[in-house]
């Protein structure tokens, strides 16, 4: 039985979204030499605001195993510099073109296109180096572990290989199995290695490890169904960005093919399973369990 309320999970995702933010900004570069106009961007990019949801997770994870905050926070950071670097070449001109993310201007309309790309380089580079510093873990075997995954869940069998098929379904009609793939790629394989960082942090066993990915992988799922419920039923004004534009791209999304109801149900129906994943955890893993429901309930 879940135990943890919305409010106390609202509460301990807004503490730590504030601590990761202070983080990253104390791990951006700044200099006053001429290329500041990228750090500029890098800044705009990532220190927007936002629910923090991947670095929650890492921290949230590493508590599990004991895991020294300060290394944790340095992993939900470089999460956080990945998932940005994602946001700002997904609202590109050549990609989706967004106008707004997070309530702002996007990247390339605040600055201009060929920055914000060099932006969203620095950001997914800068992740790398951070993972990496002897300060992320005492451990070079685990930061070969953190970056290794990393670099798997960011990259062509991951996230930049899930939005190649998401461009492609701009042309072509997917079904739900190829859509269910895409997403899992473009959006769970992230989330999934968030839950798992906790884990190579605190040198989880292999079924600590595969309990979470499962977790991550319906926790996933149910966070892009409802992202598609968002396009066609929130507002610009909730989501932070443009909505409808799945449905303008002719893009078979979870509610183009389930419909509104199923898709729902669907989403609501993996947020349980995810949870029921932790059980082996004996309780302690309340707040992972209440994110599920938040996914589901979110406007946002």
């Amino acid at each position: 039985m879940q135990t943890i309320s919305q409010s106390e999970l609202k509460s301990a995702m807004a503490e730590i979204a504030q601590a990761v933010e202070l983080k990253i900004g104390a791990l951006l570069p700044t200099t006053d030499l001429p290329e500041a106009r990228v750090f500029d961007a890098m800044r705009y990019g990532c220190l927007n605001g936002g629910k923090r949801l991947r670095p929650f997770l890492v921290m949230q994870s590493a508590a599990l195993f004991g895991v020294n905050p300060d290394c944790a926070i340095r992993a939900a950071a470089a999460v956080e510099m990945v998932h940005s670097y994602s946001l700002v070449h997904d609202d590109l001109p050549a990609m989706d073109d967004g106008e707004l993310r997070r309530g702002r201007p996007t990247c390339h309309r605040q600055f201009d296109e060929a920055t914000a790309i060099l932006a969203g380089d620095g950001l997914l580079t800068l992740a790398f180096e951070v993972l990496a510093d002897p300060a992320t873990h005492e451990d070079p075997n685990i930061r070969c572990q953190l970056v290794t995954a990393l670099a798997k869940a960011a990259g062509g069998h991951g996230m930049v290989g899930g939005q190649m098929l998401d461009l492609i379904a701009e042309h072509e009609t997917f079904d739900l199995g190829t859509t269910t793939r895409l997403q899992r790629m473009k959006t769970g394989e992230m989330i999934a290695f968030s839950c798992e960082a906790g884990g190579i942090l605190g040198k989880a066993n292999p079924p600590q490890r595969t309990a979470l990915r499962a977790y991550a992988h319906d926790l996933g799922l149910a966070f892009q169904i409802v992202d598609d419920l968002l396009d066609v039923e929130g507002t610009a004004e909730e989501t932070g960005k443009t909505v409808g534009r799945d449905a303008q791209a002719g893009k078979a999304t979870f509610v183009s093919i389930l419909g509104r109801d199923r898709a729902r149900a669907q989403a609501e129906m993996l947020a349980n399973q995810a949870a029921q994943h932790l059980d082996i955890f004996d309780g302690r893993a309340d707040m992972l369990k209440a994110v599920a429901d938040f996914v589901v309930a979110r406007r946002a």
